[in-house]
């Protein structure tokens, strides 16, 4: 309980001077993971956690369930948003090239992996949280077609890696077995995104469907509507679990059927869930500083160090900029597009559960090069987001001056 009071405590003190933090682009993950790292470090720490129980695994798994639920239902302007041309380009042709260069990038600095490990450790490094960034997207001196692009392919980055993360470990884990049966890892694989899917597709429907007649007909209130919602992804989310599907497809299938409902309801009414969300990442970074302590007690890897920093730069801006070539956009906007990847809470839980699936060895790797991806990733990406409403700031005033626009 002492654990709860203390992040508690230190939520508070950032939430009183979260406005003034801000101007030193101080965001709660980073605020938070400091924290963590300060108060779980050393030979006697104040705090410990233990990271390697199976309630640690199902919370991690609950937590990235209902993040990738509200990420799909607020996704503004339907599954693609207004600007499906550009949003197709980076999820259909960014995205994949992205995994393909941390993957061939991996195979490059780790040469003596296995290939389906750095299969996982690329899904691992890939998806986006906009958490630590969350400022850019409020940020109103940044257009708000870069802002609303961003918004939605961060909504959807992270909920299409997970079946190939699923995927992934699956062959990996039966590819250290005493006899490698890649075909049924596979079709159990598939199997289990099937059963997600149509999981997701029923909950999700039929529970907006219930919600929505609900609220039309006058047969319940906005509080108990706020439950009806946080209700949705958790079902979802037990229900593939149960018969053999993979929970965090199943609630983000159920987040895409479910948006076009969540427009329709109250404001207030994805309140709860999105609130819960975000305090259980809060309380997820400050974890992520144990995680840091344990992974780099004993010293730093150069070779990891280097690849974490290809990994949040290059690995993502050249597919992005390839993928953008042709819309006539300028290079500031592609290179906005290109830089603002942040990696964050998706990332750590396919870390830790890449640990507990993959064999000590393997499992250890992952998290390692997992920590140092996304410690770089909040600290540049959470510093550099006021510099860069000050740099758009600057070319708004200066570029329509000049006739450029």
């Amino acid at each position: 309980m002492l654990a709860v009071a203390v992040i508690a405590g230190i939520l508070f003190v950032w939430t009183l001077l979260a406005h003034r933090l801000a101007r030193w682009s101080i965001t709660a993950p980073i605020a938070m993971m400091a924290a963590g790292i300060a108060l779980t470090g050393g030979s006697n720490p104040p705090l410990r956690f233990d990271l390697d129980t199976a309630t640690f695994e199902h919370t991690v798994e609950v937590i990235l369930a209902l993040l990738l639920f509200v990420d799909a239902i607020e996704v503004p302007g339907g599954i693609l948003g207004r600007d499906k041309g550009l949003v197709v380009r980076l999820i259909g042709g960014a995205l994949p090239l992205t995994l393909c260069a941390a993957f061939l990038t991996a195979l490059a600095f780790f040469p003596d992996q296995p290939g389906w490990i750095l299969a996982v450790l690329a899904t691992v490094v890939v998806p986006l949280d906009l958490a630590p960034t969350s400022a850019v997207i409020r940020d109103s001196r940044i257009p708000a077609r870069l802002r609303e692009v961003l918004n939605v392919e961060g909504g959807l980055n992270d909920g299409i890696v997970s079946p190939v993360f699923v995927l992934c470990t699956a062959a990996s884990v039966e590819s250290h077995g005493a006899g490698a049966h890649f075909a049924e890892a596979l079709l159990e694989a598939v199997a289990g995104a099937a059963w997600a899917i149509a999981t997701g597709l029923v909950i999700g429907y039929a529970g907006g469907w219930l919600l929505r007649l609900s609220w039309s007909r006058g047969w319940t209130q906005k509080s108990a509507m706020r439950l009806g919602v946080l209700t949705v992804p958790v079902a979802a989310y037990a229900l593939s679990g149960a018969l053999g599907g993979n929970g965090f497809v199943a609630s983000f299938v159920a987040g895409v059927c479910f948006a076009p409902t969540a427009r329709r309801l109250p404001a207030s009414a994805v309140e709860m869930t999105d609130d819960l969300v975000t305090l259980m990442t809060i309380a997820l970074w400050f974890l992520f500083g144990q995680i840091v302590n344990d992974e780099f007690w004993d010293g730093f890897n150069f070779t990891v160090i280097l690849y974490a920093l290809v990994a949040v730069t290059l690995v993502r801006m050249i597919p992005v900029l390839l993928a953008l070539s042709g819309t006539g956009m300028n290079l500031m906007d592609k290179l906005f597009l290109g830089w603002m990847g942040p990696r964050g809470v998706t990332s750590i839980v396919f870390g830790s559960l890449a640990v507990i699936d993959l064999p000590t060895r393997n499992g250890d790797f992952i998290s390692q090069v997992m920590t140092m991806t996304v410690m770089l990733s909040i600290v540049l990406h959470g510093l550099s987001a006021e510099p860069i409403g000050r740099l758009y700031g600057r070319a708004d005033r200066v570029v329509p001056a000049v006739g450029l626009r």
